[in-house]
């Protein structure tokens, strides 16, 4: 990966390959999709909201004349949804190149999904999880598929790993802390998947946006959106730059799986996107495992390759 400034321009075409992106009606996952659908592909927006995904999908469509772009209602905070989403997905479309997992809360209240997970530990991490595996079989038998999930910089924010001993924040609650341990779980999940499709055609990939201007921080407390509102313009991106990192993680020949992309700018916060590293706790095979386990007995769902 030499390219010091990859843009949208790289992007090779896309014709004939079905991107299906998670939060995809605004911010950096609609970015993404608008990209995508620039060259080509053929674009499933999941939403929760039909009515602001039917808008999406019609400012796309306005941007990239004859695009391909449907809706799939999907509700991360409900295992229920999963699971209907991904039959649906299933029946409807015969192959499926790319699964982004880009939708995310972020330093919410203290509140559970549907299924009494800690919010951030059961949107970003748990349903992506069930959503991934319920779909691998078919990701699977398309060549040159790929998975790839995006994290945060936030992933840092865990200091001291997953805390196996108190997945849901039960006994007290952080904001920043469960944000942090969801986006590190991303990464590991994303680290173990990769594993588990060596010797496949699919390869798994991480991605982080840097600091974006996207509506994700209006649950931050207000010390650190005063922060961020004062250093947007120096250190933030807009989310068409912010989305970067997850194109070229989907789309570029020259990317590995289990590799971690991210902006190439000051302390990673923007810029071109480029090969990063994430912390050494996400690299902890045995933690990365035993996460699994863990996620495959709270979902229910198991990984269709061992």
């Amino acid at each position: 990966m030499t390219k010091t400034k990859w843009t949208t321009a790289d992007i090779p075409d896309q014709a004939g390959r079905t991107a299906v992106i998670t939060g995809a009606n605004t911010g950096l996952g609609y970015e993404t999709a608008k990209a995508l659908a620039t060259k080509g592909a053929d674009i499933v927006l999941t939403v929760r909201n039909a009515v602001k995904g039917r808008e999406a999908a019609d400012r796309i469509a306005a941007a990239a004349p004859g695009a391909s772009v449907t809706l799939q209602a999907l509700d991360l905070t409900s295992l229920e949804s999963v699971r209907a989403a991904a039959d649906e997905l299933r029946s409807t479309h015969p192959r499926i190149d790319l699964l982004i997992n880009n939708a995310g809360v972020m330093t919410t209240p203290a509140s559970v999904t549907k299924d009494g997970f800690e919010l951030q530990f059961g949107t970003n991490h748990l349903g992506h999880f069930a959503l991934t595996n319920l779909l691998l079989d078919r990701i699977l038998e398309t060549p040159g598929s790929r998975v790839v999930t995006v994290s945060s910089l936030g992933h840092r924010w865990a200091r001291g790993g997953i805390r196996f001993d108190d997945l849901q924040w039960a006994r007290r609650y952080s904001r920043m802390g469960a944000y942090g341990q969801s986006k590190l779980a991303n990464l590991m999940f994303t680290y173990e998947l990769q594993r588990r499709l060596t010797d496949t055609n699919t390869i798994a990939v991480a991605a982080h946006p840097g600091t974006s201007n996207t509506g994700l921080m209006r649950n931050t407390p207000a010390f650190i959106r005063t922060v961020a509102d004062a250093t947007g313009p120096l250190l933030g991106q807009s989310p068409d730059m912010g989305a970067l990192p997850t194109l070229r993680a989907a789309t570029d020949p020259d990317v590995r799986g289990g590799q971690y992309l991210g902006p190439g700018g000051f302390l990673e916060q923007r810029g071109y996107p480029k090969i990063v590293a994430s912390n050494a706790a996400s690299h902890d095979t045995a933690a990365q495992r035993r996460l699994w386990a863990v996620s495959e007995e709270l979902t229910k769902v198991e990984c269709p390759i061992g």
